[in-house]
């Protein structure tokens, strides 16, 4: 018989929650690794650009890195580039004391390396046009960030859980695809990061499912239906998406396969008790969106695959 508990209020779920982040938060901690970004750039290699100094202006054959492997860099540090927009959301959301204060200022230190990291190592090997950068990072972060659910505990929860692993997987791909094994080797570095952070907020929606399993599996049929890599308002998005899809370094089948599929392993979402009768229905609707993901990475692949071959036969 299907439970009819109260759902919990948004105030009362970080309460429960409160003792898990403390949990997690020391795991994090025992395990993040310290590094510094500017030992991943290779510094030696820069030259002064054009403008102020009076430098040489950047060209497209300053770089032999391919151009959807830049383009994937763009749009990863663009993502980054937004951390004051997420950090706002998660500050409200979870508030400022407690374990919950502790790990939303710790997650934002961390991610803030990410960016540093990043732009030095692009700036310094002159990978992308230093100025068509600067102006996407304007557009971007003025546009500001926000997700569907950013009132939401366990949707926010749900949410962070398949980017944080989504977007490990994007910077790992992203570093093999560049071909040069300091950029690959810099972004394994942050792929680290990205994943310690992924684990640490499935633990915290796992917990929820514990006391909370209906709004837990309404979060995560939610979320799933309707996700969204936070590059999205990136200005090009769509093209630039589809650039790096064609390119194997992220696609739907990646996001089904590597990212969706995996996390709901780990929280063994198909045998959750307890459910009350929506809970019951988000998990069917969780179950058609899953089916429904399989689907469209079957058609782009078959699209990809005859793209590549009406390619290969034009060069034939």
């Amino acid at each position: 018989m299907p439970s009819t508990r109260t759902p919990l209020s948004q105030e009362a779920l970080l309460i429960e929650l409160e003792p898990v982040v403390a949990t997690n938060l020391d795991r994090h901690l025992g395990l993040a690794k310290e590094w510094f970004p500017h030992e991943y750039v290779p510094w030696s290699d820069g030259r002064t650009f054009d403008g102020v100094l009076g430098g040489e202006a950047w060209s497209p054959a300053d770089s032999t890195i391919p151009e959807a492997a830049r383009t994937a860099l763009i749009v990863n540090l663009l993502t980054e580039d937004n951390l004051p927009s997420y950090h706002r959301q998660i500050a409200t959301l979870f508030g400022q004391d407690g374990a919950w204060g502790t790990w939303v200022h710790r997650w934002t230190a961390e991610e803030g390396r990410h960016g540093t990291a990043i732009r030095d190592y692009l700036t310094v090997t002159r990978a992308v046009d230093p100025v068509a950068l600067e102006r996407a990072r304007m557009v971007h972060m003025s546009a500001g960030y926000s997700n569907q659910h950013d009132d939401e505990v366990l949707h926010s929860l749900a949410y962070v859980s398949f980017q944080e692993l989504a977007t490990r997987i994007s910077h790992r791909n992203t570093g093999r695809a560049t071909g040069d094994p300091l950029c690959e080797q810099l972004l394994a570095r942050v792929a680290a990061d990205e994943n310690l952070h992924m684990v640490f907020y499935r633990n915290l929606l796992a917990a929820a499912f514990e006391f909370a399993p209906s709004q837990a599996m309404r979060a995560v049929a939610d979320v799933v239906g309707d996700f969204q890599m936070p590059g999205n308002g990136i200005d090009g998005f769509a093209r630039k998406s589809v650039q790096i899809a064609l390119a194997g370094i992220y696609d739907l089948r990646q996001h089904r396969d590597d990212v969706v599929n995996p996390v709901l392993r780990q929280w063994d979402i198909w045998n959750v008790t307890g459910l009350d009768a929506d809970g019951e229905l988000a998990r069917e609707q969780l179950a058609e969106h899953v089916s429904e993901l399989d689907l469209a990475a079957t058609r782009f692949e078959e699209k990809r695959a005859a793209r590549e071959a009406r390619i290969a036969a034009r060069s034939a």
